[in-house]
């Protein structure tokens, strides 16, 4: 019996030591701009996600003190040589120092992290370029607010989409992007059936009908994912979009392929 419970603890003992140490992700949610109340069960999700499924812990801040790779004066900051990737619920200018988004930037490029960006991120730092290249576009209104539509699954072979219809009604705050938006510079992953929309609408600026709501991009070295979709707290309580985001947050993070 002894020899029997020392053998069960030697191979839980070994079971426990071959598991891989949980990622870390910095989820940002600064806002300078509109306010979106999603921005907390937003983050809030994405850190019960990594709970749940034992693959990452979320660091939420509501503050960019972390996002540097300088040594901060108390001894227990992390920074971001920390984290693993960075996820922006956010708007407007966040106040980084040219020295922090220098840093954000190599994080991403030249690291080979992930960055992810959730709804309003488009919304983020306009009078800095090299911030729109790195997440894909710039917002560009949303001619319809929130309201029903059609989106069509573009890639059903990523993993973040794959679970998703071909096809499928949703209920929403839809954006309209600008450059620097190119299906030439990223893989669009779902987008807007044009047909679903009023495209009479004054507000409605793309005359190729190209409504985008997902897509990835290498950037540099690193991995990049965004969604407009979650706008509204509801959403984000959707197992599809749930799964979405595991997915997206383990491809940023390099967990897939």
């Amino acid at each position: 019996m002894k020899s029997f419970c020392l053998l069960l603890t030697l191979a839980l003992t070994v079971g426990a030591q071959v598991q891989p140490p949980r990622k870390k992700l910095l989820a940002v949610g600064v806002v300078k701009g509109f306010e979106h109340d999603s921005v907390s069960h937003a983050l809030a999700t994405i850190e019960k996600l990594g709970r749940q499924t034992g693959l990452w812990d979320t660091y939420i801040r509501t503050d960019t003190e972390l996002l540097t790779k300088q040594k901060l004066a108390a001894g227990n900051a992390k920074n971001l040589t920390y984290f693993d990737a960075v996820i922006f619920y956010t708007t407007g200018d966040l106040g980084l120092t040219d020295q922090q988004k220098k840093d954000l930037l190599s994080f991403v490029h030249d690291d080979g992290k992930g960055f992810l960006g959730i709804h309003s991120a488009t919304d983020t730092y306009y009078d800095w370029p090299e911030y729109g290249e790195m997440i894909g576009a710039y917002f560009d209104q949303h001619p319809w607010g929130q309201g029903h539509c059609t989106l069509r699954t573009e890639d059903k072979n990523f993993a973040a989409t794959a679970h998703f219809p071909a096809s499928f009604p949703f209920y929403d705050e839809i954006y309209q992007f600008k450059a620097p938006y190119s299906r030439d510079k990223l893989h669009v992953l779902m987008s807007v059936d044009p047909a679903s929309v009023d495209l009479t609408n004054k507000n409605v600026h793309r005359t190729d009908k190209d409504f985008a709501v997902a897509w990835t991009h290498s950037y540099g070295k690193g991995r990049v994912f965004y969604s407009s979709l979650g706008h509204r707290d509801e959403v984000w309580d959707l197992p599809d979009i749930q799964k979405m985001w595991i997915e997206a947050v383990k491809w940023a993070m390099g967990m897939t392929q």
